[in-house]
């Protein structure tokens, strides 16, 4: 999940609070989903207890991707790639991913639109799951979580707004917040995404692969549908006043 990454972001190149019904639909539908789901503990229908964690394990067996059943032929299986995107295993999953999702899906969608905004964060986040499906098809954990889908949104942001600025809160700097370009950050948070996946083994835990696979479909697929001489490229600052005279 990429609530991993102790970050909060913001980019400065444009505002945050355009027109993005898809980003905020989505933001909204997780939430709902999570808080009467089993999982967030708050609805008295699943229980308390062991009850509850039985619950718990049924809906993500239910909804989420369990490698060694999806290739097996199964039409139900086959769906699962994409209502694993919008079920989450705790509230650190939930509000990580969506606060990854708002501030970089907002800018990322008014670029896009709003339909192809919306089929391509279902298709990368299916592809991503469907590939870390295949790396682990021998595993019968389940994997629940819209990252994958949400990595894609932050290799197509990388691709479509390399200058925007990301504020980092870094820890071996005591926290100190400080901005960097996103063509210095997410770089950086892929690369960390590969040594995790390098290390990881199969199993219960982050799906570090389905996170590479987002992010490296979002950015295909950015640069093949916007070439270079479509991307969106800050204006320049106003002279002063004066200064335009000749």
């Amino acid at each position: 999940m990429i609530s991993n990454w102790r970050v909060t972001v913001g980019g400065a190149s444009r505002s945050l609070w355009g027109t993005a019904p898809v980003t905020y639909g989505l933001i909204a539908l997780c939430c709902l989903l999570f808080v009467i789901g089993p999982a967030g503990g708050l609805n008295p229908a699943y229980g308390t207890g062991d009850e509850l964690l039985v619950a718990q394990r049924a809906y993500f067996h239910h909804w989420g991707v369990v490698p060694a059943e999806l290739f097996e032929g199964s039409a139900r299986a086959a769906l699962t790639p994409a209502t694993a995107l919008f079920v989450h295993g705790s509230w650190v999953h939930l509000l990580g991913n969506m606060l990854f999702l708002y501030v970089f899906g907002v800018m990322t969608e008014e670029r896009m639109g709003r339909v192809q905004f919306t089929l391509f964060y279902l298709g990368c986040g299916y592809l991503a799951l469907l590939g870390y499906a295949a790396a682990n098809s021998d595993s019968d954990q389940s994997l629940v979580g819209a990252s994958g889908a949400i990595s894609a949104v932050l290799g197509a942001f990388l691709y479509l707004f390399p200058g925007a600025r990301v504020t980092s809160l870094l820890p071996f700097l005591f926290f100190l917040p400080l901005r960097f370009p996103a063509w210095l950050v997410l770089p950086f948070w892929a690369a960390l995404q590969w040594l995790a996946a390098g290390r990881a083994a199969n199993g219960p835990g982050v799906a570090y692969l389905a996170h590479l696979v987002g992010f490296g479909l979002g950015f295909a697929f950015a640069w093949v549908r916007f070439p270079p001489a479509t991307r969106v490229r800050p204006a320049p600052a106003p002279a002063p006043e004066g200064e335009n005279q000749q």
